[in-house]
């Protein structure tokens, strides 16, 4: 049956993905496209597109818009369709909230045991260097040739002075200043208007 299939299969999806939506995005097409033929590539682009440009996680957006299609193409019914896609978002969520829920209900029953502060106390700083790299890889390209690694600006992302200088200043409103995020958002929304 159709729906099991697209079911079990974007289960898998959300269970073996890791790296957000856009990292799913491959083991969608592969799934969905390549291995069960259920759209074309032509189709899954678009639908890549769309899920792009509306509210939400590409993953979870690519889900909902892939499941209606499916069951639509196969069967002639929007009702259908909705089912699709309402059955191919819960799977791709579910193994994301049990996984959540498990690290919720263990967290809750370890909190006050040393040997789990500890761990903890360990992670926080792995997950702010996580950040500090992300931040790094979209500031620094690096290029090997052989066992050298070479270094330069990613110019896409500072086109010129006025950018670094809007990095420079939510920087210092955000460590100095302790200004809330979503002020310094749309302080640079309304700075790039005005500058751009």
């Amino acid at each position: 049956m159709l729906i099991l299939s697209l079911a079990w299969t974007f289960f898998l999806i959300g269970a073996f993905t890791f790296g957000g939506g856009y990292a799913m995005l491959s083991l969608l097409q592969a799934q969905v496209v390549t291995a069960h033929g259920w759209i074309s590539e032509s189709a899954f682009t678009d639908i890549v597109a769309v899920s792009q440009m509306t509210p939400g996680p590409i993953g979870i957006n690519a889900a909902t818009y892939i499941g209606y299609d499916v069951l639509f193409q196969a069967t002639g019914s929007h009702l259908l369709g909705v089912a699709g896609s309402g059955v191919a978002t819960l799977a791709l969520m579910l193994p994301s909230f049990v996984i959540v829920l498990l690290i919720v209900k263990f967290y809750t029953r370890f909190k006050g045991n040393s040997l789990f502060e500890g761990t903890m106390g360990w992670l926080r700083p792995t997950v702010a260097g996580l950040i500090g790299a992300a931040a790094v890889i979209l500031i620094v390209r690096t290029t090997w040739t052989g066992c050298t690694p070479a270094f330069s600006l990613v110019r896409e992302n500072f086109t010129d002075w006025k950018s670094w200088i809007l990095l420079g200043g939510a920087f210092a409103a955000s460590f100095w200043g302790k200004v809330n995020p979503i002020l310094l958002i749309l302080a640079g929304a309304v700075l790039g208007l005005l500058l751009y």
